[in-house]
């Protein structure tokens, strides 16, 4: 992992965790502990959805990066699709709120892409890095 990768991933996560905590607190005081427990796994599966999202894209980056348009349509793809499943999976279970876990999906959804905005913002990544040949400029010694 290259070191503007771990810094973006920081970058989203540290804020992503402060929200989730913030927005457990209100779930448990809103809807009880199923409230609480709702807005935990819907916060924890929205980190862990763009989080993987950012490793594989970091990794496909570096190993192929002539595939990294569409490894990035497909690991999106693949993200709305495994969501709606899990929506799906935990739509009827008896141990969370439904609307406590939608809420924690959008809740960390937004402080994650927020985080992650903000990240890109702050890091100066160069588009292109010349490589060193020894030679001065206008190619002589």
């Amino acid at each position: 992992m290259q070191s503007n990768d771990a810094a973006i991933i920081r970058g989203a996560a540290i804020p992503t965790a402060a929200v989730g905590v913030l927005a457990v607190a209100i779930g448990a005081v809103v809807a009880g502990v199923d409230g609480a427990v709702g807005v935990a796994l819907g916060v924890l599966l929205a980190a862990l959805f763009f989080g993987g999202g950012l490793l594989t894209l970091g990794y496909v980056g570096r190993r192929w990066p002539e595939l990294f348009f569409g490894a990035a349509f497909m690991t999106y793809t693949t993200q709305m699709v495994l969501l709606v499943v899990a929506l799906l999976l935990l739509r009827d279970a008896s141990f969370l709120n439904p609307r406590a876990f939608i809420i924690g999906v959008v809740v960390g959804t937004v402080a994650w892409l927020g985080g992650q905005v903000r990240a890109h913002v702050r890091i100066k990544t160069p588009y292109v890095v010349p490589e060193s040949t020894g030679s001065s400029p206008g190619g002589r010694p």
